[in-house]
């Protein structure tokens, strides 16, 4: 009997719905049509700006789509040869991701330092930008060649969640630390198998 009250219960119940958002993801000629999507249940609508530098070319991405909480941050990373800084901007109603994104271009030194590679030579030291408060080294692995890189990364980007999704796309194996030059010159490969803050 009471299995039989619940089902009106139940049925009556408002539905769970997924969020619908604008999804708009460039193309190669850096611009695109909005759309709308359903977003899969768990996730928001995400407007997100990334600039990125390379050897002195600067490239910018902007678009909306949705996103899931551990992708809504703002942080950058820098290896010196290369900066990549993210601002994503996150909501949680219908239609809500309209706006880009702010604008947050690279920032300015900011006074700390970490140690860089150049090359096998991870002596040279980095000036870190903007909020860029700690010190990241990274093993990545291209085919039987595996390649030493530190450099300067902001406390979103050295979080467990990213570094985890960080590793995940780029296949390397990342550690950080806080204080200047606390990414030791002298750092073994192996070193980089786990995950460590300090």
């Amino acid at each position: 009997m009471q299995i039989l009250v619940l089902i009106p219960g139940i049925l009556l119940l408002p539905k769970v719905c997924a969020l619908k958002c604008y999804e708009c993801i460039p193309g190669p000629s850096g611009s695109c049509n909005a759309t709308t999507t359903d977003c899969p249940f768990n996730t928001q609508c995400g407007s997100v700006r990334t600039i990125s530098n390379m050897g002195g070319s600067e490239f910018k991405f902007m678009g909306r789509t949705c996103v899931t909480p551990d992708q809504c941050f703002s942080g950058s990373v820098n290896f010196g040869f290369a900066q990549v800084v993210t601002n994503t901007m996150c909501c949680t109603s219908d239609l809500c991701n309209s706006q880009d994104s702010p604008d947050w271009s690279i920032p300015s030194p900011n006074g700390k330092k970490c140690f860089q590679c150049d090359g096998n030579d991870c002596t040279k030291t980095l000036t870190c930008n903007g909020k860029e408060d700690y010190c990241i080294s990274a093993a990545v692995t291209v085919g039987e060649e595996t390649t030493k890189i530190k450099g300067c990364a902001s406390q979103m980007i050295c979080s467990n969640t990213q570094t985890s999704q960080i590793s995940g796309i780029i296949g390397t194996k990342i550690s950080c630390c806080q204080g200047d030059l606390c990414n030791s010159a002298s750092i073994t490969l192996p070193a980089f198998c786990s995950l460590s803050h300090r």
